[in-house]
């Protein structure tokens, strides 16, 4: 049975033996066409998992804690809202700091700031750095393309894959441009939009400025170019040849000759002290006398230099830019831990006469030539060194990087010491605001514990605590600087509230319908005059009378208190507390109660631009930020107001065309006519709001021309409420920042939200 069954299947077996073959054909051919289908295919795949990987990689360095459809449908969201609500944000495609930043992989990533705010101060919390985009064209960490070698079927796909990612990434497609030029500016534009968001890393905590500091030192004063002999020095009438070091300096007087500095006495008398040091002991015995010097020629030299300046041609003007553009490229940058940094003030300043603010003692000196045997140089150690010019060398190389100035010297007037600093953009100067105002805001939590404290305090039987709670009073309601002491004749007579003397201060019981009014009349800092009535508790005018008992004139008003004592009081109430705080603090808090009063929905864009200047301007009157009318005003607002007149006479004659369009259609009835009506009714509202921006325009510089409001904006205001602001009433930024200013506070612009509150 077995042995029938065994046959039988040999027999099938042989009978189907050729069909076998065929079919093993068959099946060998199918097989190795299905390879060649996996083969693409696995090719495909790999291409696109490539892709997608690259896709995932963006997308995990731009939202580290969501997916790409969450990030997607967040990002069409924020889309929508911008379309809605105009741009405030930061404006497209422009380079937030004024150069291009180099990303270290270690700072690519960021890891979870930690909670506690042992460090620096405390960072934003990660989640919310997420929901904010990496920049307005989404391209800031994108990878670079990889070209990898596939048939024709994988290119198109991988393109059509391209394309589709880009259109989920909000991102427009790439015009085809043989131009490669262009895709070179492009592409180097896009660079230059790279920024280091630093306010959303984690700060150190070890008190350290920075791990790496490599620059190239400063840049120094060109050394001095000898007079052509052509242009003489006369003395007494005669011509006079001086050796460099005396004509150099006599070359800053006649720069000068024309400004009223050469005309004051002490002025003339420290410029020829120390001119004559410079002058060869002949030079000394001939020139005896300032006024028989004439340094017209020497004048009319410069004068003439100035005025070519002026003159030059196109091409020695790009000469100059392009000279200027390559040493701001060498030494107008440094690299801070892995980023490049912009510095301040790379140049060093030339030697002249030193002016100095007001009626200053030492007006007229010789402000030296810095030279680098003058220059301390700070850097990495790991670094590559400055290196000093050739047959110089600097007077010491330093590492110090709890500093974060670059390099320092000693300036020969004051003695003072001089820095190179970073630009107020960079993350040095940025840190530094964020803590001055994150400070002031910790004050506003425990003002009134201090303000019932010093009011307290005035009926201390110390004289001491009485003298320190009415200067803080003053310094809080007043916004008054501290006042720092300094050496007899050393500055000009400039005081604080610490420093104020008997002579600055006056009282009356009642005046102009109000009791117990203190007259403040002195000069402050940079000698500008504060000059305020204001009305007083009656506890403070009894104390004032007290302490200007027995004093005269030139007595210290507050004879058992400085800025030293006061602040050390503050540091105790509050840690970080300084005299300065409560300023910034009522210059940020006023900003805002402003704000909040000033503001209308319905205003027109330069209306509440005029209403901004004006919450600015109440803080400045608060600080004494004044200034001199610029020279030019009164020019300026007649041809303002020229600008008005015409813009008046434009409205008239439109609304009369109006008027006759409005009487031919009401004839006609027909479209044309109406057409016509509809253009000349939109040509009324276009002059109409024309008008409206040149008169805000004039009651805004009336209004400004002896308030600066630059200082409180730039160094008082908390900047996030300002961004709010614009936020909120739908400003751009631009209206309020220039673009020097939006790249300082490039950290208020990213982190502060319309509800911000100080």
């Amino acid at each position: 049975m077995s042995g029938h069954h065994a046959r039988g299947n040999s027999q099938v077996n042989c009978g189907s033996k050729g069909s076998d073959v065929h079919k093993h054909k068959d099946k060998h051919k199918e097989h190795k066409k299905e390879k060649e289908r996996e083969k693409l295919k696995h090719s495909n795949s790999e291409h696109k998992d490539h892709s997608e990987k690259k896709h995932r990689d963006k997308e995990k360095l731009k939202h580290s804690n969501g997916g790409s459809d969450k990030h997607r449908e967040k990002h069409k969201e924020r889309r929508e809202e911008k379309i809605k609500s105009s741009q405030f944000e930061k404006p497209k495609k422009e380079k937030e700091n004024g150069y291009v930043r180099e990303r270290s992989p270690a700072s690519a990533v960021k890891s979870e700031p930690e909670d506690d705010d042992g460090g620096f101060f405390p960072s934003p919390r990660r989640d919310e750095a997420c929901k904010r985009e990496r920049g307005d064209d989404g391209f800031e960490y994108e990878p670079k393309k990889v070209k990898t070698e596939h048939d024709k079927k994988a290119k198109k796909r991988k393109h059509e894959y391209e394309d589709e990612d880009e259109d989920e990434e909000d991102i427009k497609p790439k015009k085809k441009t043989n131009n490669k030029k262009a895709t070179e500016g492009k592409k180097a534009k896009k660079e230059e939009e790279e920024k280091w968001k630093w306010w959303e890393e984690e700060r150190s905590t070890d008190g350290s400025k920075w791990r790496f500091l490599e620059h190239k030192g400063p840049v120094f004063a060109a050394p001095y170019e000898a007079m052509p002999d052509r242009v003489k020095f006369y003395y007494d009438g005669k011509p006079m040849k001086l050796k460099a070091p005396a004509e150099e300096v006599a070359t800053f007087f006649a720069k000068m000759l024309d400004h009223e500095y050469t005309t004051k006495d002490i002025f003339r008398k420290n410029f020829f002290k120390d001119w004559r040091k410079e002058m060869t002991s002949e030079e000394k015995s001939k020139l005896t006398d300032l006024n028989k010097c004439d340094f017209g020629e020497m004048s009319e030299y410069f004068k003439a230099q100035s005025e070519a300046r002026k003159q030059m041609s196109k091409g020695e003007k790009q000469k100059n830019k392009e000279e200027n553009e390559r040493l701001l490229q060498e030494y107008g940058f440094c690299v801070m831990d892995n980023h490049k940094e912009r510095i301040g003030n790379f140049r060093i300043e030339p030697p002249g006469l030193f002016r100095g603010r007001g009626d200053h003692p030492k007006m007229g000196m010789l402000k030296r030539r810095i030279r680098p045997e003058d220059i301390i140089i700070n850097c990495s150690k790991d670094s590559k060194q400055p290196k000093a010019p050739p047959g110089t060398k600097w007077k010491e190389l330093r590492h110090d990087n709890k500093v974060t100035w670059l390099a320092s010297w000693t300036e020969n007037i004051q003695g003072s010491i001089k820095y190179i600093m970073l630009n107020p953009s960079s993350r040095i100067k940025g840190e530094k605001d964020w803590q001055k105002y994150e400070t002031a805001r910790r004050l506003k939590k425990c003002v009134d514990r201090l303000r019932t404290q010093y009011r307290e305090d005035w009926k201390s039987k110390e004289m001491r605590i009485r003298q320190r709670a009415v200067a803080l009073y003053f310094i809080d309601k007043l916004a008054l600087r501290a006042g720092n002491e300094k050496e007899e004749g050393e500055t000009a007579d400039t005081v604080g509230c610490c420093s104020l003397r008997v002579e600055h201060v006056k009282l009356y019981p009642k005046m102009d319908d109000q009791e117990y009014v203190v007259e403040f009349d002195f000069l402050g800092k940079d000698s500008i005059r504060y000059y305020n009535k204001i009305p007083v508790e009656k506890r403070v005018f009894k104390n004032l009378q007290l302490f200007l008992e027995n004093k005269q004139p030139e007595d210290d008003l507050f004879d058992r208190l400085n800025t030293s004592i006061l602040n050390k009081h503050l540091q105790e109430l509050m840690d970080g507390l300084t005299a300065k705080v409560f300023r910034t603090y009522n210059a940020s808090i006023t900003l805002q109660q402003q704000l909040k009063e000033l503001a209308c929905p319905d205003d027109s864009l330069p209306a509440k631009v005029l209403s901004y200047n004006r919450a600015n301007r109440a803080v400045a009157i608060l600080c004494n930020h004044q200034r001199a009318p610029p020279k030019t005003f009164e020019k300026s607002m007649q041809n303002l107001q020229t600008k008005i007149d015409e813009k008046q006479n434009q409205l008239s004659a439109a609304r009369k065309q109006l008027r006759g369009a409005k009487a031919e259609h009401k004839a006609s009835h027909d479209d044309k006519s109406k057409k016509t009506v509809e253009v000349k009714r939109k040509a009324v509202q276009r002059i109409e709001e024309q008008l409206m921006k040149l008169q805000v325009q004039a009651t805004d510089r009336e209004e400004n021309k002896q308030i600066a409001l630059g200082t409180s904006k730039l160094n008082y205001l908390d900047p996030r409420i300002s961004v709010a602001w614009c936020k909120k009433w739908v400003v751009p930024i631009e209206k309020i920042y220039n673009k020097t200013q939006r790249e300082k506070f490039a950290w208020a612009i990213d982190m502060a939200e319309r509800d911000y509150e100080f």
